[in-house]
């Protein structure tokens, strides 16, 4: 399959009813219209999945992971200590970026750690729904180098 998948960890699917202060207004609709957007550009789709539970999340990784060429992936609060979960993307081989709406180092300093970071091909924080659209084109040019295309 020719698809990205985005990946919210728990609590994310009310983002943007909650604490918009801190992660602003956009939905998770509007971020996965978004990355549509820009991954349709390259002929691309969207796999969107949420859930509140670890465990699921685990098992949407590795069910989807011979089936796109890329993640973005949206810890919340398992990046601090969700070791199951950062287990997950050592059996896969597509490229990953982790993504945060908020500066993580701008906040409390339990935030300021990433079980899952050092695992991804790629971090990016502070930019709000945008990052999400940056992750998703420098996942496309990480998919392509790994397929040999230019």
């Amino acid at each position: 399959m020719n698809a990205i998948l985005l990946l919210h960890m728990p609590n994310l699917g009310i983002l943007g009813e909650c604490e918009s202060q801190v992660d602003g207004r956009e939905t998770l609709g509007d971020i996965e219209k978004m990355v549509a957007i820009e991954v349709a550009e390259v002929g691309r789709e969207v796999i969107s999945v949420q859930r509140e539970g670890e465990g699921e999340l685990v098992r949407a990784v590795h069910a989807h992971r011979s089936m796109n060429v890329g993640a973005l992936v949206n810890p919340g609060a398992p990046v601090i200590a969700g070791w199951s979960l950062r287990d997950a993307p050592t059996a896969y081989d597509p490229p990953w970026i982790e993504v945060h709406p908020t500066n993580r180092w701008a906040r409390e300093r339990f935030r300021h750690e990433s079980v899952l970071a050092p695992l991804a091909s790629g971090v990016v924080v502070g930019l709000g729904a945008f990052g999400h659209r940056s992750a998703a084109r420098a996942l496309v040019r990480l998919s392509r180098a790994v397929a040999g295309h230019s």
